[in-house]
């Protein structure tokens, strides 16, 4: 069953990419760092690379390269957004 919330996944530039590109498991951090370049630069042509990362970020995904972002930049931007969320709460001047 496919519904409009995930048909993005079938247009993803990924589909015919191997997955294990997008989770590495690479022993080596050299090795995983060019894997995760790999996935990046598939990533960077897609066209629903948007809701793929509005969904890793929604749905709190830990592990692989979702829309371009690997697991450390997703936890950096959901930082940041709850950082913004406070201000505006506070009503701080600089968001």
């Amino acid at each position: 069953m496919t519904t409009h919330a995930t048909d993005w996944r079938a247009a993803g530039a990924c589909r015919s990419a191997d997955p294990e590109l997008f989770f590495p498991i690479a022993t080596g951090v050299a090795v995983a760092a060019t894997q995760v370049m790999k996935a990046q630069r598939i990533c960077a042509g897609c066209g629903v690379r948007q809701q793929c990362l509005d969904f890793a970020m929604q749905n709190g995904e830990v592990h692989g390269v979702w829309g371009g972002t690997t697991p450390e930049e997703r936890v950096r931007a959901r930082r940041a957004l709850v950082r913004r969320a406070r201000r505006a709460q506070r009503g701080a001047p600089w968001q």
